[in-house]
């Protein structure tokens, strides 16, 4: 026991080494949240125009390049897109928090696109007919009756994809950022001890997950009230 509290004094409390794991901390949520915005915003305009393709027969040029896209995204390491993004496409951009916000989004556009056009698939035609009935043009019966079906229906799909897009970005460190994977590394090559920081680190990963999954259970919940009043 007293072994274990100078490990933790030495590696968290000491030269208040416990602030390179709140820094990263807070880096991989700025990371996060920013790829998830991206993610969602890009997945969603895929899936539509895919879907809208493969209903209609148009947008084929747009279907065209949205497959390309996902081709290109989907068959290549997250990582190595990262480097990319840092080394060759976004050189003059001075931030390394957007560099790998893009990175990332534009990453999950791909797994969300296919996520959210199987939710669209599974809608019965006869919404899409319901919305022509009340008036609605393909656009207005999309974005009124068929996504907010969808969003229910595809949500915990998006959560499993929002987690480990937040483990995702641990490779962070490979274009020099501090996140938090990066900053239980730096404790543990001054103390030289691998456990407590590494262990750390894992913790404070459990802990997010567990708490973003607890907030998803809530917002299903809700949806799921809101639908029986």
């Amino acid at each position: 026991m007293e072994q274990l509290t100078r490990a933790l004094y030495q590696n968290l409390i000491e030269k208040d080494r416990y602030m390179y794991i709140v820094r990263g901390l807070g880096v991989t949520m700025e990371i996060t949240l920013m790829a998830i915005a991206i993610g969602v915003v890009i997945g969603f305009i895929v899936a539509i125009v895919r879907s809208t393709h493969d209903k209609t027969g148009n947008m084929k040029v747009l279907n065209a390049v949205c497959q390309l896209y996902l081709t290109v995204i989907r068959g290549t390491p997250v990582m190595v897109q990262l480097l990319i993004m840092y080394y060759i496409v976004l050189t003059s951009v001075r931030s390394k928090i957007v560099v790998a916000g893009l990175a990332f989004g534009i990453n999950s556009g791909a797994y969300v696109a296919e996520i959210v056009r199987g939710g669209i698939q599974s809608i019965d035609n006869g919404q899409f007919e319901a919305g022509r009935s009340l008036g609605f043009n393909y656009i207005q019966t999309m974005w009124y009756i068929i996504l907010p079906q969808v969003f229910k229906s595809v949500l915990p799909a998006l959560a499993n994809e929002a987690i480990a897009l937040l483990k995702e970005t641990s490779i962070c460190g490979y274009i020099a950022l501090q996140d938090l994977t990066k900053g239980g590394d730096i404790i543990r090559s001054q103390t030289y001890n691998a456990y407590i920081p590494l262990l750390s680190v894992a913790a404070v990963y459990l802990i997010i997950v567990m708490l973003f999954s607890y907030l998803v259970k809530l917002l299903e919940r809700r949806l799921r009230n809101s639908e029986q009043r």
